[in-house]
């Protein structure tokens, strides 16, 4: 049973919407969501529902019309971009549906090259990009190139690379989409252990219903909110 203690997330009043065809399409109004420690959280419904409108707006990588992210307690929204960065580097890890890998580096290369970024040494950043990869089953692919790689196994990569500057809160968008369903389910069951491992919360977007047992809660969006995902109900007859 986890404490609930200060969320590691927390979204407030989300607004968001876009022009559309000469009007307004309305993604969030007036959305809430709170991620605690250690949780695996899934975000499920359909493409164009608005899960990555929310994902984009916890992690920081655009402003809502109206509303306020806190992560760690900390109000980000009216912080500066160099701030924004800073705690986005520091304290989120982003997964996204395609791997983002960048192709002229190795596994380990892509890996280390964001904690040398944050400011550890070439030595430490390659000693944890080995341990992340090797807890994600790529001990023997650690100087193979993206394209010397499966699809899944780019993926698992790109898992390590989010997870490597050890963030408190990892966010998900699609992470497993653009796999065949075995595949999709390999990887998911790694991100969940190596998640569970380091202790990192996770919100994970997903339409993929086959893994909804996977998560400690389960969330949808409907009507430009967040709230429970309710299973269907099959009618039986007779």
């Amino acid at each position: 049973m986890m404490t609930r203690s200060r969320p590691v997330l927390s979204v407030r009043n989300l607004h968001r919407s876009y022009p559309s065809g000469g009007g307004t399409l309305t993604v969030m109004a007036g959305a809430d969501i709170d991620i605690y420690p250690g949780e695996m959280v899934g975000l499920i419904g359909p493409s164009g529902s608005g899960k990555s409108t929310l994902l984009h707006a916890a992690g920081l990588l655009e402003k809502p019309n109206a509303g306020d992210v806190f992560i760690n307690g900390r109000e980000c929204l009216k912080l500066s971009d160099d701030d924004r960065t800073r705690i986005r580097r520091e304290s989120v890890g982003m997964v996204y549906q395609f791997h983002h890998l960048q192709k002229e580096f190795t596994a380990l290369e892509n890996v280390a090259i964001p904690q040398m970024v944050a400011g550890k040494s070439g030595k430490e950043a390659e000693a944890e990009a080995a341990r992340l990869l090797s807890n994600m089953g790529l001990a023997e692919r650690l100087t193979h190139r993206p394209s010397q790689m499966s699809g899944g196994e780019q993926q698992r990569v790109a898992i390590a690379r989010a997870l490597a500057n050890r963030p408190q809160i990892l966010l998900g968008d699609e992470p497993t989409g653009n796999l065949d369903p075995a595949t999709s389910d390999s990887v998911f069951r790694s991100l969940l252990e190596l998640t569970r491992t380091e202790g990192v919360a996770a919100l994970i977007a997903t339409h993929n219903m086959n893994l909804v047992p996977f998560f400690d809660r389960v969330l949808t969006v409907q009507d430009g909110l967040i709230v429970p995902w309710q299973p269907p109900v099959i009618e039986t007859f007779g």
